[in-house]
């Protein structure tokens, strides 16, 4: 058949197998009384017009050709056999450079040896935040800049030394009066720069553990237990006498959290451990360390209202579970925006506000 009869024949094959699929039984009436049967009418005649060869009436391999087809056979038969690397792919174990030939797949394919699979659920706070608090905090942040309005002269952040000495040339220049280290810039707020929490960092220190190590390994047991990341163990740098601390000796255990982790571990803490606190009200408004990082501590009574220290309480020795400082980064700039965000995720403060 030709192509340029097929677009006058669709609609004829359409109706034909629409014909064949569901026959009708058509009545008709001449009187009240009687009545004569129609027989359906045959497709045949309306599939006269298509191409009876198809791909299923093509006729396969003969036997001869079925008999020769041997694939050990053939691979026994090659000079030299063919490199591992054509069945399968290793990637590197080291990095060696970007000019390097042989280079490691990206982190997001299924090969590379850094791939994790998933996240194949968004937390709940995730969601939340997406669908609710983002919009609210952009709308509270907002400010709204014309385009073309002119950006206005702002003064040097730092102080230039004057030449009333000689000694003040070439020297570099001077932080701003009442503190040495420079505060971040805040920028505009836009739907680029929402703040949002980027990690979570859980810190406690044993003073005991001088005296006994077993305080040193049960906090780091309950800081994993709670946050289901492996802990990391810090070490003095001095030694302090009065303290009867060593230098080089184990004092601390710290536990960072990311991703899917840092939600989780936030929206236990905000719904099930917080609102168990007796006469806790809430986070100082004057924590934070003026770059959007909010801090606030919790007592070894209120580890211990964890649901993971909750149900295997008998695990560890009361006197020996921990208290820890949870302290939320945030991308935001400021702590006036970061406790905008914490607010909105359910953490309460209280007091003076210190921007």
């Amino acid at each position: 058949m030709a192509l340029h009869e097929l677009p006058r024949l669709a609609p004829r094959a359409a109706t034909a197998a629409c014909r064949f699929i569901a026959p009708r039984r058509v009545v008709q009436f001449r009187s009240s009384s009687t009545a004569i049967e129609t027989p359906p009418p045959s497709p045949s005649a309306d599939l006269d017009d298509l191409d009876p060869l198809s791909s299923f009436a093509t006729p396969g391999p003969s036997e001869d050709i079925i008999n020769a087809f041997d694939p050990v056979k053939r691979s026994q038969s090659r000079a030299s056999e063919l490199p591992p690397s054509r069945y399968q792919f290793r990637p590197p174990k080291y990095y060696r450079g970007p000019l390097h030939p042989h280079q490691p797949p990206p982190a997001s394919s299924p090969t590379s040896r850094e791939f994790v699979p998933g996240p194949f659920s968004i937390p709940r706070l995730q969601q939340t935040y997406e669908t609710t608090i983002a919009p609210d905090l952009l709308a509270l942040t907002y400010s709204h800049i014309p385009p073309g309005t002119p950006t206005p002269e702002r003064a040097p952040r730092l102080r230039a030394w004057d030449n009333s000495s000689p000694y003040y040339a070439n020297r570099a220049a001077r932080g701003p009066r009442g503190n040495s280290v420079l505060r971040l810039l805040k920028k505009p707020t836009t739907f680029r720069t929402i703040p949002r929490i980027s990690q979570i960092t859980v810190h406690s220190m044993t003073g005991k553990t001088v005296t006994n190590s077993g305080y040193l390994h049960v906090a780091g047991l309950v800081l994993q237990s709670i946050t289901g990341v492996r802990s990391e163990v810090h070490k003095s740098r001095h030694n302090v006498a009065p303290w009867g601390l060593r230098q080089h000796k184990a004092i601390s255990v710290t536990a960072t959290l990311r991703g899917e982790g840092m939600l989780e571990f936030l929206s236990k803490v905000v719904e099930v451990v917080l609102p168990r606190l007796k006469e806790w009200r809430g986070v100082k408004g004057s924590s934070g360390d003026s770059s959007g990082n909010i801090s606030f501590g919790l007592r070894a009574d209120d580890v211990a209202m964890f649901p993971e220290v909750e149900v295997n309480y008998d695990m560890y020795p009361p006197e020996m579970i921990p208290g820890c400082h949870v302290t939320v980064h945030t991308t935001a700039t400021n702590d006036r925006d970061a406790r905008l965000l914490l607010s909105a995720l359910g953490v309460p403060f209280h007091g003076k506000f210190v921007d």
